[in-house]
């Protein structure tokens, strides 16, 4: 009796411990979401399949079903939102399929700003440093990767991308969690690839003028390299990745940088490929992909698990909270403190 009660008790508690960390939201949806914006411990968007689009503005006791009208069959990948009424989403596919689309009353109406017209093209991220001056960004045409930008928050026009390192065969992004793109401080941005390579390229003028560097990330097939890069104070940041065809292997899978992205260095411990990766505080990071969740809270030197949830984007509110998207309508909640 003894041993079966002691059998009980540890499969209840690796039962707790395994899922009691991320609350899922009960909301109305079947909807896959990758696009996912959190603005306070209030207001966060997600966006996903189907032109649908979640927001809550009560920390996630309720949730708004929004579809765009005209947009049911798009897939938004990217979500950039600024309060509970102006956000932007970007829809993902090739030629028209790739749009962007901004509310300001709250997900009621929808403005067309953006639909592609370049057959060549495939958008994959959109940042924004503030509501008025965002980039967005395709995979390479014509050997280069093609951007477009806003500085009046509605008109979007091609970068001249003459100051931008040219992309290597085979080099392209991945439009898996909407941070192979990421705006970061008042001017500075980011841009990860993978397939024939796994580099970062980076930009302090808005997208103008542009440097590369490589990473020690897993390269080589269409489906590897970096999918995720988040940044921290200006110098300390993470790029995560893999390859999502081998999803449960674990070599070369994330690295870290202390001078602001001009050299990255190799950081161990993610249980597997992670398509997102944000920071909770100045040391705490936390890592989602498909087989999970992992936690650093020493800046990425070391990893834990947290969690085995199917995720495919991750976000904080930059205090304590941790929200994270992925299929089936799936929406989730968890608390960063030990």
């Amino acid at each position: 009796m003894k041993v079966l009660l002691y059998v009980v008790a540890l499969v209840l508690t690796n039962t707790i411990s395994a899922n009691a960390q991320w609350i899922k939201q009960n909301i109305e949806t079947n909807a896959s979401f990758r696009g996912l914006s959190v603005v306070n411990e209030r207001v966060v968007w997600a966006s996903g399949t189907g032109g649908t689009v979640v927001r809550t503005t009560d920390g996630g006791k309720t949730w708004d079903v929004i579809k765009v009208p005209g947009a049911e069959k798009l897939d938004f990948r990217d979500i950039e939102a600024f309060d509970a009424k102006t956000a932007y989403i970007l829809s993902i596919g090739n030629g028209e399929d790739s749009r962007i689309y901004k509310t300001a009353d709250g997900g009621k109406t929808w403005s067309l700003q953006f639909k592609n017209d370049n057959p060549k093209a495939f958008f994959d991220a959109i940042a924004c440093w503030n509501e008025r001056n965002c980039l967005a960004m395709s995979d390479p045409v014509d050997g280069k990767y093609l951007l477009i930008r806003t500085t009046d928050g509605k008109t979007w026009t091609p970068v001249d991308t003459a100051k931008m390192p040219a992309a290597a065969s085979g080099e392209a992004s991945f439009a898996a969690s909407g941070t192979c793109l990421i705006a970061d401080g008042d001017s500075t941005a980011y841009l990860v690839t993978g397939g024939s390579d796994a580099r970062v390229f980076r930009s302090y003028d808005r997208g103008v003028s542009w440097a590369v560097a490589g990473s020690p990330l897993i390269k080589g097939t269409s489906g590897s390299g970096i999918f995720s890069i988040a940044m921290r104070g200006g110098k300390n940041g993470i790029v995560v990745g893999g390859n999502y065809e081998k999803p449960s292997a674990t070599d070369s899978l994330a690295a870290v940088t202390r001078d602001g992205g001009r050299t990255w260095s190799a950081a161990e411990g993610l249980r597997g490929y992670r398509s997102g990766v944000a920071y909770l505080n100045k040391k705490t990071i936390i890592a989602a992909g498909t087989t999970g969740a992992d936690i650093s809270r020493d800046s990425g030197k070391t990893w834990s698990a947290f969690g085995d949830e199917n995720f495919n984007a991750v976000q904080t509110d930059g205090k304590n909270t941790i929200w994270a998207v992925g299929p089936k309508g799936l929406v989730a909640k968890a608390e960063g403190r030990k």
